[in-house]
């Protein structure tokens, strides 16, 4: 099949807040779901709608402190940690399969008794999102997918900020290269994160490393976080190689809600070239590709990844959201 032409995504005129990386994340504190708690940050807003977003692996709820920022004044904006991620303990018993992360979701989003929420995913929270909207498409009023973690069969270190990373969770092997990797100072491993995950690692504002290498050091004192990232991992690595009717090709077909897809184009985790068929299979789908841009487009991006979700919020409500072709972006 041939590739999508460029054409366009609508990004919305509407002023939206200066942005300032200065800012501190938002506060958060633990809420009851599902016999267990989720760590949840909750956006200060006016909006009516209701904004759900939802980290990747190894990230938190302050992965989305500037884009939920520049949204804040067009909805309520909830950011969590998933189990095992950020502050969220894990329940007991909890299986980490990505199945398992959206139905957990779900009872989250259901208790919220707010209807169908905007929903925003990146890297493995995408794969989630994904999940959740196929199965549970009441709850959802719009969808957006940031570099979501589709099947890429192909590990390649050299995409690697340090390539032990690609051995870290292989049997045998992997225990001894995750005890490397967690003698690295806090400030490092985020440094590592984010050489990984940005296009432009220099661009990373110092406060947000700061915070960042804070979280890893607050982190580094939970028995439950390095078992949760490694199960986590493995909940990818098994859908990835899921066949039929669990693979997430095959769950995208089932999604109707309209959705945008956002990736950067030098995205060395899961590769753009995922982006084309991810947009195509899904029912009411546009695709944004954004150049210079690495992995976690909301963090490098964000005034320009909040225009886009706005634009779709705004061609939703005025009815002129329609499935296309991929377009890109400066």
């Amino acid at each position: 099949m041939p590739e999508p032409a460029v054409t366009h995504v609508p990004l919305s005129s509407t002023a939206l807040p200066p942005l300032d990386q200065t800012t501190s994340p938002w506060p958060g504190a633990m809420e009851q779901v599902a016999g267990g708690k989720l760590h949840v940050r909750r956006v200060d807003s006016d909006g009516e709608a209701t904004v759900v977003y939802v980290h990747g692996l190894g990230g938190s709820s302050t992965n989305w402190t500037d884009l939920s920022t520049q949204l804040a004044p067009f909805a309520r904006g909830i950011a969590v940690d998933l189990p095992g991620f950020g502050f969220s303990e894990p329940p007991p018993g909890f299986d980490f399969r990505l199945a398992s992360h959206a139905e957990l979701l779900a009872e989250f989003i259901s208790g919220l008794g707010e209807g169908p929420v905007h929903l925003l995913g990146n890297s493995m929270g995408g794969a989630i999102c994904l999940l959740f909207a196929a199965k549970h498409p009441e709850l959802v009023r719009t969808l957006t997918l940031i570099s979501p973690a589709m099947p890429d069969r192909r590990p390649d270190p050299r995409r690697l900020a340090d390539p032990r990373m690609a051995l870290a969770y292989l049997p045998f092997v992997g225990p001894g290269v995750r005890r490397q990797l967690a003698a690295l100072g806090p400030r490092e491993r985020a440094a590592q994160v984010i050489k990984l995950c940005f296009a432009d690692p220099s661009a990373f504002p110092e406060q947000r490393l700061g915070e960042l290498a804070d979280e890893h050091g607050a982190r580094a004192e939970f028995a439950w976080a390095a078992p949760a990232l490694a199960q986590s991992m493995f909940g990818v690595f098994r859908t990835w190689f899921a066949r039929g009717a669990e693979s997430l090709w095959a769950v995208a077909p089932a999604v109707r809600v309209p959705s945008l897809v956002v990736w950067g184009e030098r995205d060395r985790v899961i590769s753009v070239r995922r982006a084309p068929r991810t947009a195509r299979l899904l029912g009411d789908a546009r695709l944004l590709v954004l150049p210079k841009t690495g992995h976690v487009a909301q963090m490098e991006r964000p005034v320009t990844v909040a225009k886009a979700v706005l634009g779709m919020w705004e061609s939703v409500e005025n009815g002129t959201w329609q499935a296309s072709r991929p377009s890109v972006r400066g």
